[in-house]
């Protein structure tokens, strides 16, 4: 079975239709081309991705189905992320991940926090104390793990709940936060009015 794939798409300001031709070289779609190109050996190394590069002209009308019209144009799973000018990258980025993070479930054990958060080095702990092998994810320090994070927990919880860290996932399954890990690993937690209540908590009436 064939490995799931981002596809990325770049439209540039080339090719031809019917008697018109463009001439123009665009250097806003050179920088694109390279910004894509780098941020694939960097940020996004080893996600598997099918990269197109097209000229726009010859195929107008197929960005222009998904609201694309002004080259460069990049699209990422058939969504556009970037139109008219130099792509961010960190758009690339988070377009990416997100796409990939839908396609392949996250397995295994996952913390993802951030250094001055207590309750994920608390979390930390229980894991540590119960023999139990994880990965952590800083995502101050790694774009790449917050928008991975983001995109995994945003589905599961209220729109309007804020999400907060850690998050954590338990042989691939979402369990919540802290306090919800120690009830699996049977750690005691001390009653807390001021700690704050993650995605996942039982609210309190």
């Amino acid at each position: 079975m064939d490995k799931p794939v981002v596809k990325i798409t770049i439209y540039r300001w080339a090719g031809d239709w019917g008697p018109f031709h463009i001439k123009i070289p665009c250097g806003e779609c050179a920088l694109t081309k390279d910004i894509v190109l780098d941020t694939l050996k960097n940020e996004l190394d080893g996600i598997p991705i099918e990269l197109k590069i097209k000229d726009w002209l010859s195929e107008w009308w197929q960005p222009l189905l998904k609201g694309g019209w002004h080259a460069p144009i990049v699209m990422v799973a058939d969504k556009v992320i970037s139109q008219g000018r130099a792509l961010n990258r960190g758009l690339l980025t988070q377009a990416v991940i997100e796409a990939h993070s839908q396609q392949v479930p996250i397995t295994g054990q996952h913390i993802f926090g951030k250094q001055s958060c207590p309750h994920c080095q608390r979390a930390k702990t229980y894991l540590q104390q119960a023999n139990i092998e994880y990965s952590y994810h800083d995502v101050i320090t790694n774009p790449r793990a917050l928008y991975e994070m983001l995109s995994r927990v945003k589905p599961l919880i209220d729109p309007k709940q804020p999400v907060t860290v850690p998050q954590i996932w338990i042989d691939g399954d979402y369990i919540g936060g802290a306090d919800e890990l120690s009830v699996i690993v049977k750690q005691k937690v001390e009653p807390n009015t001021e700690r704050g209540q993650c995605s996942m908590s039982v609210k309190q009436h």
